[in-house]
């Protein structure tokens, strides 16, 4: 039997969780003591279908902008990249240093190493940060940060599933852009806040893995609509 080896331990910010890195058989997972597996790089179905659903509902733009929010192993922003077409430029957010790192060097392969297309520009922090100071920045926004609507490892992740943060990112939005939001499962009041902050929302349900086997993951994919709420700017 292969043995599987600890590669990197990180602490993420704010908390006092590590995330630990781990090979096995020339498969990569990321793993936090006590809770399980977090990823892994044998199935990512529902991280490429974040990207697909965001990018092919997204205005047609000569030269469009998006922002991943979360990096985890790569396979959203390689999706982006790849949905998003040749005039892209794709920003990830990164909150933990160590896991852009581990995407250069020991598990970038993976996903066809993303981190070295011209195309795709790395944030270093909370995708918070982005979302609030860039109005109008982009034209799709696509959220995997956390467990989803209920943030389980950081307690600050818990504004970018808000009323506020969601009438944030809806700012931070081009006309025409597109929300699309990740979460390990289902929830209405989530739904019912994403049009509370002036979305019309699709609810799309994937698998992790691409033929159709795995648990459940669900997507929100939101698309802003005119409203007196929407446009008063709140």
């Amino acid at each position: 039997m292969k043995p599987t080896i600890l590669l990197g331990t990180a602490l993420i910010p704010d908390t006092r969780t590590e995330l630990k890195l781990y090979s096995h058989d020339g498969e990569f997972s990321i793993k936090i003591p006590g809770r399980g597996e977090l990823m892994n790089t044998r199935v990512h179905g529902s991280e490429i279908a974040l990207a697909e659903l965001a990018c092919e509902r997204m205005a047609e733009k000569q030269t469009p902008r998006v922002l991943v929010g979360g990096l985890g192993m790569g396979f959203t922003l390689a999706a982006a990249l790849k949905s998003a077409g040749p005039t892209a430029e794709v920003v990830v957010a990164e909150l933990v240093p160590e896991v852009v790192e581990w995407n250069r060097t020991l598990m970038g392969e993976a996903s066809g190493h993303p981190l070295s297309d011209p195309r795709s520009k790395v944030h270093v922090g909370d995708v918070a940060e982005l979302i609030r100071s860039e109005k109008g920045g982009f034209d799709a926004i696509m959220l995997d940060v956390d467990n989803g609507p209920e943030a389980m490892i950081r307690r600050e992740n818990n504004w970018l599933y808000t009323i506020a943060g969601l009438e944030a990112a809806r700012r931070a939005l081009r006309p025409g852009g597109v929300l699309a939001v990740w979460s390990a499962g289902p929830d209405q009041m989530f739904k019912a806040r994403l049009h509370h902050a002036g979305f019309k929302v699709e609810e799309k349900i994937v698998r992790p893995n691409r033929s159709g086997k795995g648990s459940r993951h669900y997507i929100w994919v939101g698309t802003s609509r005119v409203t007196s709420r929407a446009s008063s700017g709140v």
